[in-house]
């Protein structure tokens, strides 16, 4: 595939100034709090959202969860998590 140092040198060519290392820190920092959050839940929302036959949205995702006892913020759910 492509390396990082010829995707930065079409995006700075394109007026998109980025270091390489810009890359490289942003892969090696550490994972936020939220995104090991999302993590965790992921795989209970999806079980959620595929046990109703994938309609259910956001606000009822959040529902069951609540229900489950699983403590989620209410804008969490199938489309929300990355």
């Amino acid at each position: 595939m492509f390396g990082v140092e010829p995707i930065c040198r079409v995006l700075s060519g394109h007026g998109l100034k980025i270091a390489t290392n810009t890359y490289y820190a942003a892969k090696n920092r550490t994972p936020s709090a939220r995104s090991v959050r999302d993590a965790e839940l992921k795989p209970q929302i999806s079980r959620v959202h595929t046990d109703n036959c994938s309609v259910y949205g956001v606000r009822k995702v959040w529902r069951q969860l609540h229900r489950a006892g699983v403590p989620v913020a209410r804008c969490t759910g199938p489309h929300s998590t990355p």
